[in-house]
């Protein structure tokens, strides 16, 4: 899916620009692009290899496996958010405070059951095991992965939130607590467990990259660029760190530092939809239109369905006065968008300029028609997911 990001439309202010709500930076939409095959459609195909494994704790039981946890969750409010995260558990599960061979063997079973992917089975044994061990933090922390991969966000909450109050000092469990508040759309709840993550193990890239997105999401944008420059600190080739790093640039009218961030995104990890069309935005705000014109004609190669990158497209040609080469690409994104009134405002000024005046005053109708039926979003009224 999409990562919409704010954007400067022709209904907003300067300041608007500069104070607007980040409501798009979904975590999300941290892992577009991030597949290891840029190829792979966003949300598709797995991005665990590209996350160091973590240690939970040491462990007695050798045979323990390395388990992924994968999950893809697609909400809406307005915008389209994916949130896609990765989880590589060295599977180490601290000394059990009775050791006997039934509890241990309970462990070994619901960790199998959740290696092999049976999360509805490792539902059922995790009740089992929280019944009989209700203090087992880790049987409390596996049975609110198993619950959130069967997309129980309700008691993946409950059960990770207990986990973490038997065992506070496990960084693991709050950055598991805060996926389901970032699933949920909960980003200072999700912020409050990851700095409780970091506090506890500040080594991990991953937790300073979804912080910022918390960070962002609240516009928290000035610490969201500290966590985005911590998080290339520790893992300098994070996919996304300097896609992540330039949004939060533009967030706060820094254009220049967020184009350079883009280009460098570009450089490490090759062609992605989401960061062409960023690049381009950015590009576009900035006044350079040839340079927005070509990174966003590749945008519409890559992302053909985003209607946004050909509004952006069709912008750029008509402020670069390509009257003729802008006037089909506004329509195709007003085609794309039937909602959205922007194309329809761009177009009227296309068609007055090639001296099509009737059409010219029919989509400034259309405009004022969708205008008006779209409610405001944090002081705008263009109808955009912005």
């Amino acid at each position: 899916m999409r990562c919409d990001w704010l954007r400067k439309d022709d209904t907003m202010t300067d300041d608007t620009m500069a104070n607007g709500t980040m409501t798009s930076m979904a975590v999300p939409e941290l892992v577009r692009g991030m597949n290891e095959n840029w190829a792979v459609p966003p949300g598709l195909g797995s991005i665990a290899s590209l996350f160091p494994a973590r240690k939970r704790s040491t462990s007695p039981h050798p045979n323990r496996a390395c388990w992924r946890l994968r999950r893809c969750v697609t909400q809406s409010l307005g915008f389209a958010l994916a949130i896609a995260t990765s989880l590589c558990l060295f599977s180490a599960a601290a000394p059990a405070q009775t050791q006997n061979p039934t509890q241990a063997q309970t462990r070994e079973q619901l960790l199998q059951e959740l290696e092999s992917g049976q999360f509805r089975d490792a539902v059922l044994l995790g009740q089992q095991a929280v019944s009989r061990w209700p203090r087992d933090a880790e049987f409390r922390h596996y049975l609110g992965l198993a619950y959130f991969e069967t997309d129980d966000l309700k008691q993946a909450q409950e059960q990770l939130t207990r986990a973490r109050e038997l065992n506070p000092s496990d960084a693991a469990t709050h950055f598991d607590l805060a996926l389901v508040f970032l699933s949920q759309q909960d980003y200072p709840g999700a912020a409050d467990e990851l700095e409780a993550s970091i506090k506890l193990d500040p080594t991990k890239a991953l937790a300073h990259m979804l912080l910022g997105r918390a960070y962002l999401n609240s516009n928290r944008s000035v610490q969201a660029i500290e966590e985005f420059k911590t998080t290339l600190k520790l893992d300098p080739a994070m996919k996304l760190g300097h896609y992540h790093l330039g949004f939060a640039y533009f967030s706060l009218g820094r254009n220049d530092e967020a184009i350079g961030e883009y280009k460098e995104e570009l450089r490490q990890s090759g062609e992605s939809p989401v960061v062409v069309d960023a690049l381009g935005h950015a590009l576009l705000a900035s006044g350079k239109y040839a340079a927005a014109v070509t990174y966003l004609r590749r945008g519409t190669e890559l992302d053909a369905p985003n209607p946004d990158v050909w509004y952006d497209l069709g912008k750029a040609l008509a402020l670069g006065e390509q009257w003729a080469q802008a006037e089909p690409v506004l329509r195709k994104a007003a085609e794309l968008k039937t909602t959205d009134p922007s194309p329809h405002y761009q177009l009227a000024r296309v068609l007055e300029k090639l001296g099509k005046t009737d059409e010219a005053r029919k989509e400034r109708e259309r405009f004022a028609e969708l205008k008006k039926a779209q409610p405001a979003t944090a002081g705008m009224a263009t109808g955009r997911d912005q």
